[in-house]
């Protein structure tokens, strides 16, 4: 288990983190992602409930 946390260790200060300005740029581009993804599956399902509701209601 000691060997094991040495190892992580060593490669944790091989990672090169983002900065802020990138850091910045990226949770935006996941946001917007996530809420475009959203809103499709949204409306999609909107659809095709509304399709089915012409059929058995």
């Amino acid at each position: 288990m000691i060997n094991f946390l040495k190892n992580v260790s060593k490669e944790m200060k091989k990672v090169t983190w983002p900065k802020g300005k990138e850091l910045t740029s990226y949770t935006i581009t996941v946001i917007a992602t996530v809420a475009f993804v959203a809103i499709f599956f949204f409306l999609i399902d909107l659809g095709i409930s509304q399709f089915l509701n012409l059929f058995f209601e």
